[in-house]
């Protein structure tokens, strides 16, 4: 019996990975049937490039179903550590300045499944984040990056 990979995440995460398996069940299955229909009455299927783009957006949908049900069935929701309100960890904000003289950026730490740093939220398992879980405000951490290390100051957990 294989030991499947534990998904951490907010209970936000995962309510939106539960809309879009929602989506994914419903509109875009109804979508995709509805596409392969049309280019199925285009004829000859062995030279038709319509129909094979459908099967292979069906072939995607239905692997990111699978991907969806698996996070969701595997979802270990964080819960906010409030036990000590200035020691990162998952699901807190954690905002740092760059030493020794850069600009203050902030980041939620979350689980692999839902981050996103476009939206200022990164993986417990990116550099960042594993440098910074468990350390207080006010201490000065090394984060090891590929491209070198970053020396920086936690200036704020929420």
């Amino acid at each position: 019996m294989t030991v499947e990979k534990s998904y951490y995440m907010t209970q936000e995460g995962k309510d939106k990975l539960e809309e879009e398996l929602h989506y994914l069940k419903t509109d875009r299955r109804q979508e995709v049937v509805e596409r392969i229909k049309v280019a199925r009455d285009f004829g000859d299927l062995s030279e038709n490039s319509e129909y094979d783009a459908a099967k292979d957006e069906q072939a995607f949908v239905e692997q990111r179903i699978t991907q969806v049900e698996k996070m969701i069935r595997n979802a270990v929701i964080i819960e906010n550590d409030n036990d000590n309100p200035n020691i990162v960890s998952l699901g807190k904000s954690v905002s740092f300045v760059e030493l020794p003289d850069g600009d203050e950026e902030t980041y939620k730490i979350v689980g692999s499944a839902e981050a996103d740093p476009f939206e200022g939220k990164i993986s417990n398992d990116s550099p960042m984040a594993t440098s910074l879980l468990g350390k207080e405000i006010g201490e000065e951490v090394t984060v090891v990056t590929p491209g070198g290390d970053i020396d920086v100051r936690i200036t704020n957990v929420e």
